[in-house]
C-alpha cells in the first residue's frame, strides 16, 4: 500500500480546503472551521481542533502537516524587551523581539534567514541568506509574541514592525501573504495601520507596494541622503541611485497619500556634517516624511562609532527649523543584542 505524501495544510487556501473535504465526503463547512483554527487561533496540531470530529482529525493528520516554529530560547533585557530565538521546521534559526512601552506592545519580526543585503553596520548582514521565510513562519512569529505578551506582560499585542532579520521586499510574496493573514477577519484581525514594513530601499518593489494598494505603513532605512555615503555604508545601493529611491517614494506617496518614516542613524565622521543634514532636509522636502533618529548599536565594526548627543540634537534642531517632523528613538534591548541592527543569532 502506498504511503500518503503529506502536504503543508497552510499552503492551502480556504477554497482548496473545501475541495479537499468534498473529495473525502466531509461537509464543506468543516473547511472553514479548520481554517479558523489555523489562522485565527494558530494551533500547532490537529489534536487541538476541539470542534472537529476525532475521525476527521485523524484523516487530517494522515494527509497534512503543520510546520510549527519553536521558541527554544528567550532572553529578557533589563528594560523589559524580550528576544526569541525561533527554530524553524528545518532547524534554521531566526530571531523575533517583543518591545514593550507604556502605550503599546510591539512585535519585531524577521522575514528572511540571514539577509540578502550587505549593510555594513548591521549584524544580520554578516549572516549568509539561507532562505526566505514562508508566510506561515512569519505569521507564527506574531502569534507566539501575541501569546507571550499576554503571559509575561498581561497586555495584548498592539503593533508589528518588519524590522527583524532580512529585507522584507526581497521576500515580497510571502510577507504580503502573511500580512493578509494577520489583518484578515479570518486571521488575527489586526489593523494594517498598526503594521510598519521597513525596507533598505528597493525602488521597484516600493512601487509595487503602491500599485498593490497596501494599507500598512512604510519605513525606509536611509542613513544618508548622499549617494556616495550611502554606497559606502550600504554597498547594495550602488544599484539603486538615490534619485530612483526618491522617485519611487514620491510614487508611493502619490498613490497611498501616506507619510513615510525615514530611519536614520548618525555616526561620527560618516554622516555628521552640515552637508549631511542639508541633504536629508532636501530629501524630506521632496518626499513627505518624518524622521526617526536612531542610536547606533555597536556590532564590533570599528569603522562605525555613535555620534555625540550634540550632533544628534543638531540634526533634530535643523529638521524642526524647517518643520520636518523628527524624533529621537531610544534603542531597546541593547544588553541582549536585541536592538536595531543587532539581530544575528548569537
Amino acid at each position: 500500500m502506498n504511503k500518503i505524501k503529506k502536504k503543508d495544510i497552510r499552503s492551502f487556501s480556504l477554497k482548496k480546503l473545501e475541495i479537499f473535504f468534498q473529495s473525502i465526503g466531509e461537509e464543506v463547512f468543516r473547511a472553514k472551521q479548520v481554517y479558523k483554527w489555523l489562522w485565527q487561533k494558530g494551533v500547532p496540531s490537529f489534536e487541538k481542533m476541539t470542534n472537529i470530529p476525532k475521525s476527521l482529525r485523524v484523516s487530517l493528520n494522515e494527509n497534512f502537516f503543520i510546520n510549527n516554529i519553536l521558541i527554544y530560547k528567550q532572553q529578557k533585557s533589563k528594560d523589559g524587551t524580550i528576544k526569541n530565538s525561533v527554530k524553524l521546521h528545518d532547524g534554521l534559526i531566526v530571531e523575533s523581539v517583543i518591545i514593550p512601552s507604556k502605550k503599546r506592545i510591539t512585535a519585531c519580526v524577521s522575514s528572511q534567514v540571514g539577509c540578502s543585503l550587505d549593510c555594513s553596520f548591521c549584524a544580520t548582514s554578516l549572516l549568509k541568506r539561507m532562505r526566505n521565510l514562508n508566510s506561515d513562519e512569519i505569521f507564527d512569529q506574531v502569534v507566539s509574541i501575541s501569546k507571550q505578551s499576554k503571559i509575561y506582560l498581561n497586555r495584548p499585542l498592539t503593533n508589528i514592525v518588519f524590522m527583524g532579520m532580512g529585507e522584507p521586499l526581497l521576500n515580497y510574496k510571502n510577507v504580503i501573504e502573511a500580512i493578509k493573514k494577520i489583518t484578515s477577519n479570518d486571521g488575527l484581525g489586526l489593523s494594517p495601520r498598526r503594521i510598519t514594513l521597513s525596507t533598505s530601499g528597493i525602488p521597484k518593489m516600493i512601487k509595487k507596494l503602491a500599485d498593490d494598494r497596501v494599507k500598512f505603513k512604510l519605513a525606509v532605512s536611509l542613513h544618508s541622503a548622499r549617494q556616495s555615503i550611502r554606497e559606502k555604508i550600504m554597498p547594495f545601493s550602488k544599484n539603486f541611485p538615490i534619485e530612483d529611491l526618491i522617485e519611487s517614494l514620491k510614487y508611493w506617496n502619490n498613490i497611498t497619500n501616506k507619510v513615510l518614516t525615514l530611519e536614520y542613524i548618525v555616526w561620527e565622521g560618516i554622516n555628521d556634517k552640515v552637508e549631511d543634514i542639508n541633504s536629508l532636509i532636501d530629501f524630506c522636502k521632496e518626499v513627505p516624511s518624518k524622521v526617526n533618529l536612531i542610536q547606533y548599536n555597536s556590532i564590533g565594526n570599528l569603522k562605525f562609532k555613535r555620534a555625540s548627543k550634540e550632533k544628534v540634537i543638531e540634526y533634530k534642531n535643523s529638521l524642526e527649523e524647517v518643520k520636518i517632523p523628527v524624533s529621537i528613538r531610544i534603542s531597546r534591548g541593547k544588553d541582549i543584542d536585541a536592538a536595531c541592527g543587532q539581530l544575528a543569532n548569537k
